[in-house]
């Protein structure tokens, strides 16, 4: 490596290797004092670097002189391949008018300090969603817009009421822009809400996810907040059911209003959100059948559900009614059956009043395919869940629970079973 010096003046200096030459130039600064400049080429631009002291500018231009001589070489060295690579990463950097060389040295900085390219993708993902432009929109809002963006899809009315009431109870509880709600305070939404059941609060996780989702999806939010919110396991047990004495005794403790609810879901077994839906139009008494409509439905079909003997006497009292057959929300509901177990004397069952009728139903048809079309699922299903519960006599005497009185007065009848 040689030093050069002009024949002229003593600058500029410049140092050589191979051929790569390197300047450097004496100026003076606005203090007076001398400073020297070296010509750094390195880079996609020249740029001049200042030093104070002479010895440390020669230095660092001799440092450059060998980065810049080795490029030469390793460029002469170069393979077809690298050549190839070479240019599709400028053509890749083309849009964005970055230079190649700028470009590795960007990525190199941030390879110090995130240590790979999964980190520094993942980094630069976190920083697009920490920065990116949201438009501020009340959780309400945000519900009436998925529901109507649902609607106009020709979403089914079922679906679109499970999710109205659901998501309204949330928004109830959330009187802020859906931007700001975050992780803990939806985790500590659902750990106030003290009567929810493992597969309840899965419903409820599902649906206010999907409206985070949305909320995303239309810039209302950076990210979705319900990724963080424990799952609860759902455990499937053991089928419970009521026995005939059971179900007797509940509804001789059941209030007026729910009586025509409970007697439904225990000799037609609709599901307590089809019941929740029922109208008294749809419960024909003289015809002797109950019509579970297709926007009612858990599985969007319409379905002929077969009025008991037993069941007709029960529903008699409410003969020429108007409008739905349970009159209150979904938590007076919940509230009515845990209210009724208690009047009678024992716990609730979940889910006990449908698994009673498709077991006592079974056991006295024998026909796996006709009870699922009643009750709206598949004939596996009942082989898999209802097959040999229970015995053919004790489905006579639950089918055989009648009112105590002639069923020609709404006040609260009292309950017998079939061998009473």
């Amino acid at each position: 490596m040689k030093t050069q010096r002009s024949r002229k003046q003593d600058w500029p200096r410049k140092i050589t290797l191979g051929r790569v030459s390197v300047s450097i130039y004496k100026r003076t600064a606005p203090n007076g004092s001398p400073c020297f400049m070296v010509a750094n080429y390195s880079g996609d631009k020249r740029r001049f670097d200042s030093y104070a002291d002479e010895a440390l500018a020669i230095e660092s231009a001799g440092k450059l002189a060998r980065q810049l001589s080795e490029r030469e070489v390793l460029a002469a060295a170069m393979t077809n391949e690298q050549a190839s690579e070479y240019a599709a990463a400028v053509q890749k950097l083309a849009p964005f008018n970055v230079a190649l060389l700028s470009a590795a040295d960007a990525v190199a900085g941030c390879l110090k300090l995130v240590g790979d390219l999964p980190n520094l993708h993942a980094a630069a993902k976190f920083y697009r969603q920490r920065h990116k432009q949201t438009t501020a929109k009340r959780v309400a809002d945000v519900v009436a817009e998925l529901l109507a963006v649902k609607e106009a899809r020709g979403a089914s009315g079922r679906y679109l009421q499970d999710l109205r009431s659901r998501l309204n109870r949330f928004a109830e509880s959330f009187q802020k822009n859906a931007g700001d709600v975050t992780t803990a305070e939806i985790s500590a939404w659902f750990d106030a809400q003290k009567k929810l059941a493992p597969q309840t609060h899965s419903n409820f996780r599902r649906v206010i996810h999907l409206l985070f989702k949305f909320a995303v999806a239309r810039g209302f939010a950076m990210d979705n907040p319900v990724d963080g919110v424990d799952r609860v396991k759902v455990r499937n047990g053991e089928i419970e059911i009521f026995t005939p004495s059971e179900i007797a005794r509940l509804l001789a403790a059941a209030s007026p209003d729910f009586l025509p609810c409970l007697a439904i879901g225990a000799f037609a077994g609709l599901r307590s959100a089809e019941i929740e839906r029922l109208t008294w139009t749809e419960v024909d008494l003289a015809s002797r059948h109950i019509v579970v409509s297709a926007g009612n439905a858990k599985t969007a079909s319409r379905r002929i559900v077969p009025v008991a003997e037993n069941l007709a006497e029960w529903l008699k009292p409410y003969a020429g009614r108007k409008g739905k057959v349970w009159t209150g929300t979904h938590d007076d509901f919940y509230d009515a059956q845990q209210d009724t177990a208690k009047a009678a004397g024992f716990k609730w069952k979940a889910n006990a009043l449908r698994h009673s009728c498709a077991s006592y139903m079974f056991a006295l048809s024998n026909d796996a395919g006709r009870v699922a079309g009643f009750l709206g699922n598949s004939a596996a299903v009942i082989h898999r869940h209802y097959r040999e519960l229970v015995k053919p006599a004790d489905a006579q005497k639950f089918f055989g629970v009648k009112p105590e009185a002639p069923a020609n007065v709404l006040p609260m009848p009292a309950a017998k079973t079939a061998n009473a």
